[in-house]
């Protein structure tokens, strides 16, 4: 069949054009088999000589000619409809990655080391046509997924080296590329080997440790004291603010090193930070450096992001407290509020908000609660950021920082206080989180209380009273006293024991005043030897100035005294008044025998 072929092409070719058209033929088939048909392709050739009017065509054209026969007979004969069975060069998946280039794969290669795409191409079963996958959050962007086609293509081999093993480690994560999907050592498996092989030669530790040098070395540097004198690789950031353009300068000099490496990944900034703490340097240029790293890689996929926050989270942890910017740490919280994150995580970062509680505003405070909650603003948040800050006991925090987070709190109390979902047991909480010695004054907390009970007209009497429990009664001013007398929002038992509690205060005051006019009132003598007459006119100089302040005190405190007892008085009468009053919504329930001793004599 082949000579008969043979003898029909020598009819229109000349000898030369024969013999290289004949090695054509024994090409094709080689590569086709039996499924090859001679005929066929003599037929095609000679017709196409008739159709051009040419008793024959030069050899090279019909080369071209047969080898764009073959390619559509192998696709047409040799290769069946199943999409499994497919060559690689059938281009039958459409990869967009982030938006910056689309590439043309074939998906059984991809998918034979990929088990994220196996996994969406095995969705696909039965669809017919191109498929097409769109990645809005691939590590490394498009030449970092042409390095993962390159593997796959090239029989599972790349080239890993210190530059790309960081993206590669990513993606291949990313990707799902584990020996379970390709059944032999796949990328995940390598980039892991790759690094510990270069952990086992300390290569990476060598040039961390020299990079921080010169790191050192473009800063002003001063050896630190440690308990090793013979430590020279100590070093420490300094920076010089005799002036704006000197700290300036200084300022670039301890941060020119960000941007370059910001592209490393988390176990790498792990491993300098812990170098750099362990070297001394600036706690606060550290902090710095996580903040610009965390932000700077915001855009990472979401699983890549989750990691970021928490190794920086973890490495703000080892730091001084006092060198971490509370705002930056609010704005990572605000993060976190949308994230996965691991719950000890949570509990680092929670944790060094509360130390510093007295630094936080309002607008700090106010964080939305969760979704599946009811409340308006994240109460559990602020009690446990109050946990933190009373964390080593409320005598090893300074009163200072105490009355501070105190005055927060009040404001704190009065923006939740409208809350409709805030229940009473968590309001109490807030009230009573901070010791009552934090507070000279329960006003503010007074008028939480006022707009809480507003608010919630609902509540039972117990309850009612049950919220009251956070007041001190002793530490309401004057005006605040006269407004819950008259304020009807209040059950009447916290009006009363209101009363009972200035009538005790002012009964204290009384007794103190009494007790220093008898002691100005009382003799002085005094028993002197002779050899202390010499001193006598002195004491008695001393005694004298003593007696004329303690004069001019004394008429001052009689004033206020006076008034006092004005407003005992007044205090009185506002009693009767609220036992008549008692006395009238009684009546219904009780006898007037019983009505009579139920009433309370507070101020008989």
């Amino acid at each position: 069949m082949v000579g008969d072929c043979f003898s029909m092409l020598d009819l229109c070719m000349t000898p030369l054009d024969a013999l290289l058209i004949r090695s054509e033929f024994y090409w094709w088939i080689v590569l086709c088999g039996p499924r090859f048909n001679p005929y066929w392709m003599a037929s095609f050739y000679l017709s196409g000589c008739v159709m051009c009017g040419l008793p024959r065509l030069p050899h090279v054209w019909c080369i071209l000619l047969m080898n764009s026969i073959g390619v559509a007979w192998i696709h047409r004969c040799l290769v069946p409809c199943d999409s499994s069975s497919l060559p690689d060069y059938i281009l039958d998946l459409e990869v967009d990655v982030n938006g910056e280039e689309v590439f043309m794969v074939n998906k059984r290669v991809i998918s034979s080391y990929s088990g994220r795409i196996s996994k969406l191409v095995g969705k696909s079963k039965g669809v017919t046509g191109r498929l097409k996958v769109i990645f809005n959050d691939f590590p490394g962007g498009a030449a970092n997924f042409e390095l993962i086609t390159r593997f796959c293509y090239n029989n599972g081999k790349v080239n890993i080296n210190p530059l790309n093993i960081s993206s590669l480690t990513s993606a291949a994560h990313y990707m799902e590329m584990k020996s379970s999907v390709s059944k032999t050592e796949n990328l995940c498996e390598q980039t892991e080997k790759s690094l510990e092989e270069i952990r086992s030669l300390s290569i990476l530790e060598n040039c961390l440790d020299s990079l921080i040098g010169r790191i050192a070395s473009s800063c002003q540097t001063s050896p630190c004291p440690s308990i090793s004198s013979s430590d020279s690789s100590v070093y420490r950031l300094s920076c010089d603010t005799r002036s704006t353009e000197s700290f300036k300068n200084s300022t670039f000099k301890t941060t020119w090193w960000f941007d370059d490496l910001v592209a490393l990944d988390t176990d790498l900034i792990q491993m300098l930070v812990k170098l750099m703490v362990s070297r001394n340097f600036d706690n606060g240029i550290i902090s710095r450096f996580l903040f610009y790293y965390q932000k700077s890689r915001f855009g990472s996929a979401s699983d890549e992001k989750i990691k970021i926050v928490e190794t920086v989270v973890e490495m703000l942890d080892s730091l001084d407290t006092r060198s971490v910017s509370y705002k930056s740490l609010f704005g990572i919280l605000r993060i976190a509020l949308n994230m996965n994150l691991s719950q000890c995580c949570r509990d680092k970062l929670e944790n060094m908000i509360g130390t510093q509680l007295d630094h936080a505003t309002l607008d700090n405070l106010l964080v939305p609660c969760p979704v599946r909650k009811s409340y308006l603003y994240d109460v559990n948040l602020v009690l446990r950021f109050l946990k933190s800050f009373l964390g080593k006991g409320v005598c090893c925090v300074p009163l200072s920082r105490l009355k501070k987070v105190a005055s927060l709190m009040d404001l704190y109390l009065n923006e939740v206080a409208p809350d409709p979902y805030l229940k009473p047991s968590k309001f109490l909480a807030l009230i009573r989180a901070l010791p009552d010695s934090a507070r000279d004054t329960c006003d503010g907390v007074y008028h939480a209380v006022n707009l809480y009970l507003e608010v919630h007209s609902g509540l039972s009497e117990e309850q009612k009273a049950k919220v009251c429990l956070g007041l001190n009664y002793e530490k309401l001013s004057s005006e605040v006293f006269n407004h819950l007398a008259q304020n009807s929002k209040f059950p009447s038992k916290s009006a009363v024991q209101a009363l009972v509690s200035q009538q005790r205060k002012l009964k204290s005051l009384l007794q103190n005043s009494n007790q220093s006019t008898l002691a100005d009132s009382l003799p002085v003598s005094f028993e002197t030897t002779h050899a202390e007459k010499e001193d006598e006119g002195s004491k008695q100089i001393v005694l004298y100035a003593k007696r004329l302040s303690l004069c001019d005190e004394n008429e001052k405190l009689k004033a206020h005294l006076q008034g006092m007892q004005w407003r005992v008085v007044e205090l009185e009468n506002l009693c009767r008044k609220m036992q008549i009053h008692m006395a009238e919504m009684m009546k219904s329930r009780m006898s007037s025998q019983s009505n009579a001793k139920s009433v309370p004599k507070l101020c008989s």
